[in-house]
């Protein structure tokens, strides 16, 4: 046995085993089961709290609406109907005819407010996202700047603006300034979602021959459907919120007034006709809950299959 051989034999006899650290088994027990028992009662206690403030006001309106309209003036005040009664939700029609009229007024306005910021907003979300251009930043700053300002205070310039187009008295008074307000917000939202979406893509599609139009089409639009879904839930449910001024200053003809124009009409001289309020108000929202609801599916299939579309 030769000299090196033996050197490395008795070095392996006398130098001590090498002991590799145990790898760290991570638990498969559910996170909420770690917590003793008064800590989860605690969180439950504290998500019960946070839902009863914020679907508290949701709850007694629509309870409202199932009263007689003497209940709700009734000593002392009864939280929970006495009498149920679904009179309010028959008698909100005779007493507003053109209810269902303003109804779709405020969805048809919304859906093309919806329809005209997605439009602008993909392409110019994408330029911000991928583009280094000079005054980019200014931009960004101005479009926040926009969304300081309320639409009150840019009334009187809005209404010449108006006329001078030929647009009162029409549906597009409504949908022009509310695609306005509502484009400057979606830019942000979606120009920062496009961002996280890895420039790897679009150098790949280019080494292909792939144009800018293409890669935004075929790259970039499907992984970025999660965000534009989301830009379009938010458009839709602002463009049906702001409706009222819009319509109060730049529509005098009923057959063009929105939703919010159709519940002021229950404020009346004497009274308030309060149950009638509410069930035109439950009524009214309910195109906006059924929109939600049908664009969080595509949300959620989007989050999970966008990645891996070919």
């Amino acid at each position: 046995m030769s000299d090196v051989a033996r050197t490395t034999e008795v070095a392996a006899v006398d130098s001590p085993a090498v002991v590799k650290p145990k790898a760290r088994v991570r638990s498969t027990k559910a996170m909420i089961d770690r917590y003793k028992w008064y800590e989860v009662a605690g969180l439950y206690l504290g998500i019960a709290l946070f839902l009863f403030f914020v679907l508290a006001p949701f709850i007694e309106g629509f309870l409202v609406s199932l009263k007689p309209l003497s209940q709700l003036f009734s000593t002392p005040y009864s939280f929970i109907p006495k009498v149920w009664s679904f009179d309010a939700y028959v008698n909100m029609w005779s007493s507003v005819p053109m209810l269902g009229m303003h109804i779709f007024n405020s969805f048809f306005i919304s859906s093309v407010v919806t329809l005209i910021v997605v439009i602008i907003v993909v392409p110019a979300a994408y330029a911000f996202a991928r583009f280094n251009f000079a005054g980019a930043g200014v931009l960004l700053g101005m479009f926040l700047a926009v969304n300081m300002f309320s639409g009150a205070v840019l009334l009187i310039p809005l209404f010449r603006l108006m006329r001078s187009l030929g647009l009162l008295n029409t549906y597009f008074a409504m949908i022009v300034p509310g695609a306005a307000f509502l484009i400057p917000s979606s830019i942000w939202l979606l120009r920062t979602y496009m961002m996280r979406i890895p420039r790897e893509l679009d150098e790949a599609a280019w080494v292909d021959g792939a144009s800018r139009l293409y890669t935004l089409r075929r790259v970039i639009l499907p992984l970025a459907m999660p965000g534009i879904v989301v830009v379009a839930i938010m458009t839709f449910i602002g463009a049906y919120a702001q409706q009222f001024i819009f319509a109060l200053t730049f529509n005098s003809k009923t057959e063009f007034m929105p939703l919010p124009i159709g519940l002021f009409a229950f404020f009346g001289k004497q009274e308030v006709i309060w149950n009638e309020l509410m069930a035109a108000s439950f009524v009214g929202i309910l195109p906006v809950m059924i929109v939600i609801v049908f664009l969080q599916r595509y949300l959620v299939a989007g989050l999970t299959a966008g990645a891996v579309k070919q």
